[in-house]
């Protein structure tokens, strides 16, 4: 059995517009894979429909071990791994935590007014942001890592 330190985060392609049904499938086989979605409303002639769509068109984060790279490509519209200097490209698992909690936990704050400069907590990360622009209901911040130096920004929701 593998160990979670040993699996990594990497990129998949996958044929358009079957993201979500890959995703379903690699569950099945029982890989851990991410598809980040929003709720999107669709107009057409005669309706409006809310669906499900895909914030990376034709890919799909998949977490696994050296050992099982080639066990993705037993799922039906799974294309290839997305390279980068010519090895597989990994996703460190903070951008992918971070990703998830920016998803499907939205930041709402009481507090009318924020000024630049200003710190603020964000409970599901639990981490301080300062506060680095104020655009309408949006703010903007820089969100401290906790292993390394590098700043990272992210869009609160208040």
């Amino acid at each position: 059995m593998t160990t979670l330190d040993s699996k990594k985060w990497f990129v998949i392609y996958t044929k358009p517009r079957t993201e979500i049904k890959v995703s379903q499938r690699l569950s099945v086989l029982g890989i851990e894979n991410y598809t980040p979605t929003r709720i999107e409303v669709r107009q057409w002639s005669d309706r409006k429909k809310k669906i499900e769509v895909p914030l990376l068109p034709s890919m799909v984060l998949v977490s696994i071990n050296g050992k099982e790279v080639n066990k993705v490509f037993e799922v039906a519209g799974v294309v290839r791994y997305l390279f980068e200097d010519q090895k597989r490209a990994e996703v460190s698992n903070e951008e992918v935590l971070a990703m998830k909690y920016y998803l499907e936990n939205t930041y709402h704050s009481n507090k009318k007014e924020f000024a630049v400069g200003e710190t603020v907590k964000i409970p599901l990360l639990e981490e301080e942001a300062t506060v680095m622009a104020v655009k309408g209901k949006k703010l903007f911040g820089s969100v401290k890592k906790t292993r390394g130096h590098s700043i990272i920004s992210t869009e609160l929701i208040s």
